[in-house]
């Protein structure tokens, strides 16, 4: 019975999504920076949250994955939240978005407060065309898929904020996310991941993986990234764009003639809600303009 109501689901989203789903990478694809880890990094800084010894066990971990290269010390290296107490994209509980605000203030020495027992996840500052973009995807009837190499907590939340701002647009949608997992162990996390850290290679191998779940034509599929770290996830696809990318991602995509985004920090979300879908100002294509929206 419940595998026959697993597969009527997973043929209901099909249908609507018409076999075709958007990835977009989260940290500086769809959110301005700094990273939405780094920001939870500094304000478990600011609450004493993490032991002294974190820091030495992150630095022995940095060594042991320096032949897989930078990426690899930062994204699969999750050591200074060893032994923290597990809590879940909802931080402390039910506080509205004034106080997350405050308590990055907290964390940059603007406003001084005594610590409390567990952080306030950080607010997502998503970029203006990023949410008009994801917001034309949700339109069409795509799939929504958010990968991150961040941690999961965090790119849940960053997904229900999202959520919450297409709601606020009359669009209900429903965003799956693929993250970074931890381990967990007495309700206390590990400081090791769970599975693989979702950067890289890893990204490709989930949206493949979730193509032959939903029977996706990867072809028709959609992927924004802003690194190489996203490279592979957009070859898997069949219309990838490169968003605010580095001169080594952006010279791939003018030879493989994928379109180069230009999503301007200072239309962030939080700065500029439009009217409706569709309405604003353009994007910049480089070497032309369009409409926000989904790409042709």
């Amino acid at each position: 019975m419940k595998d026959r109501m697993e597969v009527k689901e997973v043929k209901e989203e099909m249908e609507k999504s018409g076999g075709v789903a958007a990835f977009f990478d989260l940290d500086g694809t769809l959110l301005a920076p700094p990273s939405v880890e780094r920001r939870f990094f500094r304000l478990l800084r600011y609450r004493r949250a993490m032991p002294a010894r974190n820091y030495f066990l992150w630095l022995r971990e940095a060594m042991r994955l320096m032949p897989r290269g930078i990426s690899a010390i930062f994204e699969a290296n999750k050591m200074y939240l060893r032994g923290l107490q597990v809590f879940d994209e909802r931080g402390e509980g039910d506080r509205d978005v004034s106080s997350w605000h405050q308590d990055d203030q907290q964390a940059e020495g603007q406003v001084s407060a005594p610590p409390r027992r567990y952080p306030r996840l950080p607010v997502p500052t998503f970029f203006g065309q990023a949410i008009e973009t994801v917001a034309g995807h949700a339109t069409e009837g795509h799939e929504i898929v958010l990968m991150s190499g961040t941690l999961e907590l965090l790119a849940r939340g960053a997904a229900h904020a999202m959520e919450a701002e297409l709601a606020a647009r009359g669009i209900t949608v429903k965003i799956r996310v693929f993250a970074t997992r931890l381990e967990e162990m007495d309700g206390r996390w590990t400081g090791r991941v769970l599975g693989e850290a979702m950067f890289g290679q890893a990204k490709a191998r989930a949206a493949k993986r979730l193509a032959e779940e939903m029977r996706l034509d990867l072809g028709q599929c959609y992927a924004y990234g802003d690194s190489l770290n996203d490279w592979s996830l957009m070859a898997a696809v069949g219309r990838p764009a490169a968003v605010n990318p580095p001169e080594d991602l952006a010279g791939i995509a003018r030879t493989r003639g994928w379109p180069v985004l230009d999503w301007d920090e200072k239309e962030s979300l939080t700065e500029r809600r439009p009217d409706r879908i569709g309405t604003g100002a353009g994007r910049e294509i480089r070497g032309r303009k369009e409409q926000p929206g989904v790409i042709a």
